[in-house]
């Protein structure tokens, strides 16, 4: 066995990434670091007891490249006698329809397709060949674009109890070593030299740039998510427990958002640290489908800390804050609309 894949073994038994007879759906692209995904959990499938197939999804925009990526996973994984599925989605007119980048829904379809696969075969976890590389990049992105605590401690060994990345720790050059041990060919998709792309000019300007100030700059940002992982877990433990403690939800989670509430226990919640107050209050903008945005967060831990009782808030598409005597009531009164006002 290359020690590669009894390195992937061993991390993938202490993370308890994959269970005895699972069913594994792994995202290929034909790119080298998802080729090697292929090529280790395959080696590995007879030790793990499971059962695989590739999932290649062509995003309609490389029109001239995509048939030779299908066809040399469609080739590799005949060689390995494990399944396939071919899929196409169009990023173009679903980035038009969702109002999001390109970059933003061919992950978000990629994603959604994985998991349809996922379902049809009655898979339990879906793999995606993330890298130690693209967690410093995945660090610095969020960084750059705004977040919290939770935000930047990274990409996770597993996300939902479904998707899995066992090569988080492992380096793109040990995987392009692999490879080349093993002499398994992989395609470079053109998309990734193009800067127009924020994660692009992230890896390919920003961090060669860092890189000049400390040339550990990679290593740093992955050691740095992993602290904040480990405190993440007792954050959200405390967390979780002021919200049973305090938050009262009306609605079930699969009603409309417009027919549901939550309301916060003001003694309960000024007691809190204000760290634990922030996450409390974007907890419950998640929860009504809101983005939980820094300036509304201190909106209302303002609102919230003040004397005056009566007062709103008004948020987007219609979401109020009013705060009572002994509580903070947000809801969408006249539900999920975009209007101005007191509703």
């Amino acid at each position: 066995m290359h020690p590669l894949e009894k390195e992937i073994l061993t991390s993938i038994r202490e993370d308890c990434l994959i269970g005895t007879g699972e069913k594994i759906v792994i995202g290929v692209s034909a790119g080298s670091d998802s080729m090697a995904l292929l090529h280790v959990l395959s080696t590995l499938r007879t030790e793990l007891d499971v059962e695989l197939v590739a999932v290649y999804v062509d995003h309609g925009l490389r029109p001239d490249e995509t048939p030779l990526e299908a066809e040399l996973v469609v080739q590799q994984v005949k060689k390995l006698g494990v399944g396939v599925r071919i899929g196409k989605v169009d990023v173009q007119e679903e980035s038009s329809k969702r109002k999001i980048s390109l970059e933003h829904s061919a992950r978000d379809l990629r994603y959604e397709f994985l998991d349809e696969v996922a379902k049809e075969m009655g898979a339990s976890k879906i793999a995606v060949a993330h890298t130690a590389d693209d967690q410093a990049e995945e660090v610095l992105l969020r960084l750059i674009r705004g977040t919290g605590r939770a935000g930047l401690s990274g990409m996770k060994a597993m996300r939902d109890g479904v998707v899995i990345r066992p090569f988080l720790n492992t380096s793109k050059e040990n995987l392009l070593s692999y490879l080349c041990d093993k002499k398994i060919p992989s395609l470079e998709d053109s998309s990734n030299r193009d800067t127009v792309y924020l994660r692009n000019r992230i890896r390919l300007e920003v961090i060669p740039f860092l890189s000049e100030i400390n040339p550990n700059i990679s290593e740093v940002l992955r050691q740095t998510a992993s602290v904040l992982q480990d405190e993440e877990v007792i954050l959200s433990q405390k967390t979780e427990q002021a919200w049973t403690d305090g938050v009262a939800t009306f609605g079930e989670s699969s009603c409309p958002d417009s027919l549901r509430a939550i309301s916060i226990s003001l003694h309960n919640f000024l007691a809190l640290k204000r760290g634990i107050q922030r996450r409390i209050i974007e907890k419950v903008f998640v929860e009504m489908s809101s983005q939980p945005q820094f300036k509304k967060i201190a909106s209302v831990l303002s609102v919230a800390a003040a004397g005056e009782t009566g007062a709103h808030l008004h948020f987007s598409k219609g979401l109020r804050m009013k705060k009572g005597k002994d509580h903070l009531l947000f809801s969408y009164p006249q539900g999920v609309i975009s209007k101005r006002g007191n509703l």
